[in-house]
C-alpha cells in the first residue's frame, strides 16, 4: 500500500469537478487532500509542504495549468504533477511531459486510470525519500529516533545498519518483512519501526500461526451480526484497532494458502471485508510481518505464494542470530541481570568474569530469548556472593573445556597432536594454540579452558615468542 498520508492537491476552477475528485480520493483512503479553485494560490500552498502530488487542470483563468506546471517544477522539483484536461492534444501532452508532468489524463476521467496514476506518483515520492534517507544514514551513524531503538540492546555494527534502514523506511506506509531465527527479537524491531514512524495509532501484534482462514479473517477483519453461528453482535477486527497505527503479523510463514490470498488482497488494494459483509472497509494500518522461515526459499518451492512474497520483500531485514553478535553478550548479560533482579526485588548479583567467555563459545540456538531465560533462572537460584555458573553450564550442556570433542574422553591423541607421543613442551604449545583457535583469539576464554589466569596465559605466550626470537639465526 502506498503512503496515503502525503499531501494531495487538486487544482481545478470548477467546483463540482473538485468535489468529485475529492470524493474519489477520500474513498480510496487518501487523507491529506486540499482542493484549490484559484490557480494563483497553488505556489503559496506548496511552499508549506516538503513534497506533494498535484492533480492539475490545464485550462484555468488567471494562471493556466501549463504555466503553473513550469513554476512548480522550477520551485518544487520534488513535487509530482499530473495533468487532467479536456483537451486531447498530442502536442500539448508532449510539452507537458517534457516540462516534468508524470502523466496526462484526458477528461472525462477514467477513475481507475487517475487513481493508478496518483498512486504511482506517491510511490515514486516514497522511493525518492527513502533513497535520500538511506544516503544520509550511510554518511551519518546518528539516528533521528534513538529512543525508538533503545529497547534493543546492541553495539553490533550490523544491527546499527538495520536500525538506520528501518528508520529510513519508517515514514512510508508500505509493508515491512522482518526475518530472523526464533528468539532474535523480531517484535522489538517491529515496535521500534512503529515508534520511529510517528504513526498516531496503536501497535497491535498478533501471532497468526495456527489460525485457519475463518479465524484469521475474524481476528483481523471482524464480522457483522449473523455472520456465523454465535455472532450475535458485530465486532471490529484488529486491523480496525490498528487504524493509523501498525498491525504486526508474527509467524507469517505459517499461513495457509487461502489465507495468504486474503493478505495479498489487503496489501494490494488496502480493502478488506468483515465476515458476512459485502461492503468493503478501508485499511488505515501499516502492515509489518515477521517469520523465522526463509520465505524466498519457500516461495521458490511453492510453499508460499510468490506474489505475496514479492509484495512483502520490498522492505525486508534479516536479524542476525546472537552467535554472530558476541560483542553484545556483556551488555545483554548485564541488562538481563538488572531486569531479573528488579523483577524479584533484589540487588543484581555480580557475574563471574569468565561467564562471558563461556557464553561467547556457545551457539545459542534460542538466541536472545534463551540467554534471558538462562539469566532469570540463575538469578532465581542465586542466594549470595558471586553468581554461580552452574546453571549456565547445565543449560549449555557443557563441561568447562571444549577442547575435547564429544565422545573423545581424555584421549589427547584425539586432538590430533603433531606427534604420536609428543613431548610435554610440544603438548603444551599445541594445547595453547588449539585453545586460541577455538576461542577465536579470545585470550580470556582460552585461559579459562586451559585452567589458567589470563595473566598466566599471557606469560606463556610472551615466553614462547621470546624463545622463538632467541632461536632465530643472526
Amino acid at each position: 500500500m502506498e503512503d496515503q498520508s502525503l499531501p494531495l492537491f487538486l487544482v481545478d476552477d470548477e467546483e463540482d469537478i473538485l468535489f468529485g475528485l475529492r470524493t474519489l480520493f477520500r474513498g480510496a483512503g487518501f487523507r491529506d487532500i486540499t482542493t484549490i479553485q484559484d490557480s494563483r494560490e497553488v505556489m503559496g500552498r506548496l511552499s508549506q509542504v516538503s513534497e506533494a502530488v498535484v492533480v492539475l487542470d490545464l485550462n484555468m483563468p488567471f494562471m493556466d495549468g501549463f504555466a503553473l506546471l513550469k513554476a512548480i517544477r522550477r520551485d518544487h522539483p520534488q513535487t509530482q504533477v499530473i495533468i487532467v484536461t479536456a483537451a486531447n492534444e498530442v502536442d500539448m501532452a508532449v510539452e507537458c511531459m517534457k516540462e516534468g508532468a508524470v502523466d496526462y489524463v484526458v477528461k472525462p476521467v477514467e477513475k481507475s486510470r487517475l487513481l493508478g496514476s496518483v498512486r504511482r506518483a506517491v510511490d515514486k515520492l516514497c522511493l525518492t525519500r527513502q533513497v535520500t534517507e538511506l544516503k544520509r544514514h550511510l554518511l551519518d551513524d546518528r539516528l533521528n529516533h534513538e529512543a525508538a531503538f533503545a529497547p534493543i540492546v546492541t553495539v553490533n555494527t550490523r544491527m546499527r545498519k538495520i536500525f538506520h534502514y528501518l528508520e529510513a523506511v519508517a515514514g512510508t506506509g508500505q509493508p515491512v518483512l522482518i526475518q530472523g531465527a526464533t528468539g532474535t527479537g523480531k517484535e522489538l524491531f517491529a515496535r521500534a519501526l512503529h515508534e520511529a514512524s510517528g504513526r498516531r495509532g496503536e501497535f497491535v501484534a498478533v501471532n497468526v500461526a495456527g489460525l485457519d482462514d475463518q479465524m484469521f479473517s475474524d481476528t483481523l477483519f471482524g464480522h457483522v451480526r449473523g455472520a456465523f453461528t454465535g455472532a450475535e453482535s458485530p465486532r471490529a477486527g484488529l486491523i480496525a484497532r490498528a487504524a493509523d497505527g501498525t498491525l504486526f503479523l508474527d509467524e507469517i510463514g505459517e499461513l495457509a494458502e487461502a489465507t495468504q490470498v486474503r493478505l495479498l488482497r489487503l496489501l494490494q488494494d488496502g480493502d478488506y471485508y468483515p465476515l458476512g459483509s459485502d461492503r468493503p472497509c478501508r485499511s488505515q494500518a501499516r502492515i509489518v510481518v515477521a517469520t523465522n522461515r526463509d520465505l524466498k526459499t519457500r516461495a521458490r518451492a511453492r510453499q508460499f505464494r510468490q506474489d505475496l512474497y514479492y509484495r512483502l520483500c520490498g522492505h525486508a531485514v534479516d536479524i542476525p542470530p546472537l552467535a554472530e553478535r558476541p560483542e553484545d553478550l556483556p551488555l545483554l548479560l548485564d541488562h538481563f541481570l538488572q531486569e531479573a533482579a528488579a523483577t524479584m526485588g533484589r540487588p543484581a548479583p555480580t557475574p563471574p568474569p569468565e561467564l562471558v567467555n563461556y557464553l561467547a563459545a556457545y551457539a545459542f540456538p534460542g538466541n536472545v530469548r534463551e540467554l534471558k531465560a538462562m539469566v532469570f533462572d540463575a538469578v532465581v537460584r542465586h542466594r549470595q556472593g558471586i553468581l554461580s555458573m552452574a546453571s549456565f553450564l547445565e543449560k549449555m550442556g557443557r563441561t568447562p573445556s571444549p577442547l575435547l570433542s564429544e565422545g573423545e574422553g581424555t584421549d589427547l591423541l584425539a586432538l590430533r597432536l603433531p606427534h604420536r607421543i609428543p613431548s610435554l613442551k610440544h603438548a603444551e604449545d599445541f594445547l595453547v594454540a588449539k585453545a586460541l583457535e577455538l576461542s577465536g583469539g579470545n585470550q580470556g576464554l582460552a585461559a579459562t579452558w586451559l585452567g589458567l589466569t589470563r595473566q598466566g596465559l599471557n606469560k606463556k605466550l610472551q615466553k614462547k615468542k621470546s624463545d622463538e626470537s632467541a632461536s632465530e639465526p643472526l
